[in-house]
């Protein structure tokens, strides 16, 4: 789009419950706004957005994906996010760069897990939100019965800006109650509180303007007083250019948000989302928060402190990247093989530093132990899963020393076996998996008192070291406790840390199966020594 403007830009994170139809709603956006002949399908492995293999074997999203659409004079970045727990990082990320948040629910299934954790973060964040009641073609469905479902939930801010002109089967298309005039009381008094002199109009009894409904709508989403609810059936493609029009007229642009504080024509570029592609290499996906970014630019990485440069920038579209000569302030765009930069990094001038927040990304709740198939993926195993957990930094990769195992952490299991079938189709390294050892410990339970006397004589110097400890439970997380009360010399204050030295060595086996021992305090009460035959060694020994 030539001479495009920070005000046409619209960036808009698509977040959902898994199977609500998200990504064909995204789909069917893209189609009709013209970046497509043929719409993409989920079922049919064409979808556009779910672009990986195992996005196609699966039918769902499993990774964050970029759709840029161009719509009467305004570009529409559809963020789309996976809908399944196990990938809500994506999501996170994805939400962090836009500007507003479109939740799609669907109208057979009403709201669900995945829908009403999307609100609960959009609602914490206080970030512009638009629900989208989709699947409306669906036996038994009804526009209306859902709206006020939502409503129910979520609070009366939530409101139909739309009519239909039949429920289910019959559903087959859409109107702007905006332009028929079809507004329900209760939205236009929303409205009207969106805006003081527009509620002084209202409360004096004057019709609000169509021009001053809109705007007091937009003023409303804003601050999230008001909550739009728009209809559609991604299945049929009804609805799909009306939505296009609410993004582009209703939902804020870069200039409409709150915006990071920079200098004059300071780069800021904040990297949201990188991928490992086996043939071009690392991609990093940014968004652009200060002044425009050219290609072949010389940039500094605030985070890693090092230089980057920047040669190619690209704009993406599901899959595929187009080469661009520049992106400007609000748009999202694509750098090729960047040697220091990793997520949530900032690219920024060397000479005018910024750095901009990331976010909280969840942490990881299962794991795997995994080891290389073969000797070859063995040479290759380090370096898979330091790629693997780059491209998504929800992963973890953890080296236990208890156990000698390598374990990969994720956010559920599907997640850590997807990142597996990845790491064999992405870099040729095939993994071999199972549940972790458990790295048991040995404790006490009760308090003793033992005596032991090392003593040995076989000619010359001998070996003599007489302790009395006293053992008991300390507690958890305490590892092991050292102490003495010897008083008096029995046992010579040189020789207590070889006494401690012994009684720490001795902890890392314990008595009942070999495991290390764990949270005992360790006091030593009495002994005794000889002038001639103790030593370090000996009371380390008796220890």
């Amino acid at each position: 789009m030539a001479d495009l403007n920070t005000g046409q830009i619209r960036n808009v994170a698509f977040a959902a419950h898994n199977g609500a139809g998200k990504t064909s709603l995204a789909d069917a956006l893209f189609f009709t706004a013209g970046g497509t002949n043929r719409q993409g399908k989920v079922d049919d492995q064409t979808s556009i957005s779910d672009y990986e293999p195992e996005e196609q074997r699966r039918g769902s999203s499993i990774q964050l994906a970029i759709l840029p659409c161009s719509w009467k004079d305004h570009r529409i970045n559809l963020l789309d996010t996976p809908g399944y727990p196990d990938f809500r990082g994506d999501m996170v990320s994805a939400i962090r760069v836009a500007d507003s948040v479109i939740i799609v629910v669907s109208a057979a299934s009403g709201i669900e897990v995945g829908a009403q954790q999307a609100w609960n973060y959009t609602e914490d964040l206080g970030i512009p939100t638009a629900i989208v009641v989709n699947k409306l073609d669906r036996e038994n469905t009804s526009f209306g019965q859902t709206c006020l479902e939502i409503a129910e939930a979520w609070g009366r801010q939530c409101v139909p800006i739309q009519t239909v002109n039949a429920d289910a089967e019959s559903f087959s298309s859409v109107s702007s109650a905006l332009d028929s005039g079809d507004l329900d009381e209760s939205v236009i008094e929303a409205i009207a509180e969106a805006d003081d002199d527009l509620l002084m109009k209202y409360l004096e009894g004057d019709e609000l303007s169509p021009e001053e409904i809109s705007a007091g709508l937009k003023a409303g989403i804003l601050d999230r007083s008001i909550i739009p609810i728009f209809a559609t059936s991604a299945a049929n493609n009804t609805g799909t250019a009306e939505l296009l029009d609410g993004i582009a007229s209703l939902l804020p642009s870069p200039d409409d948000v709150e915006a990071p504080d920079l200098p004059e024509g300071a780069q800021a570029n904040l990297i949201f989302k990188t991928s490992a592609d086996p043939f071009v290499g690392k991609l990093s996906y940014f968004r652009v928060y200060g002044a425009t970014l050219k290609s072949n630019a010389q940039l500094w990485n605030v985070n890693k402190g090092e230089n980057e440069r920047v040669g190619q920038v690209y704009r993406p579209a599901g899959k595929e990247t187009e080469p661009v000569d520049q992106v400007i302030r609000g748009d999202i765009g694509v750098i090729s093989r960047l040697s220091y930069t990793r997520t949530f990094d900032t690219l920024c001038d060397k000479d005018n530093p910024v750095e901009l927040d990331g976010v909280d990304l969840p942490s990881p709740v299962f794991a795997l132990a995994v080891k290389p198939s073969t000797q070859a993926d063995l040479d290759k195993m380090a370096d898979s899963l330091a790629r693997i957990t780059e491209e998504d930094p929800t992963l973890a990769i953890e080296r236990n020393a208890a156990t000698s195992e390598t374990i990969l952490h994720g956010l559920g299991d599907i997640h850590v076996d997807l990142a597996i079938e990845r790491i064999a189709r992405k870099f040729d390294v095939n993994l071999d998996t199972a549940l972790p050892s458990i790295p048991y410990r040995e404790t006490v339970i009760g308090q003793t008192s033992v005596s032991y006397k090392h003593k040995k004589q076989s000619g010359g110097r001998g070996q003599y070291g007489h302790v009395v400890l006293e053992i008991s439970p300390a507690k958890a997380g305490a590892g092991i406790t050292f102490g003495s009360k010897i008083v008096g010399g029995n046992v010579p204050k040189d020789y207590i840390p070889s006494v401690e030295k012994g009684v720490r060595n001795a902890a890392t086996g314990g008595v009942v199966a070999g495991y290390p021992v764990v949270d005992v305090a360790v006091l030593l009460t009495d002994g005794s020594s000889h002038s001639v035959d103790s030593s370090g060694m000996a009371f380390e020994i008796a220890a």
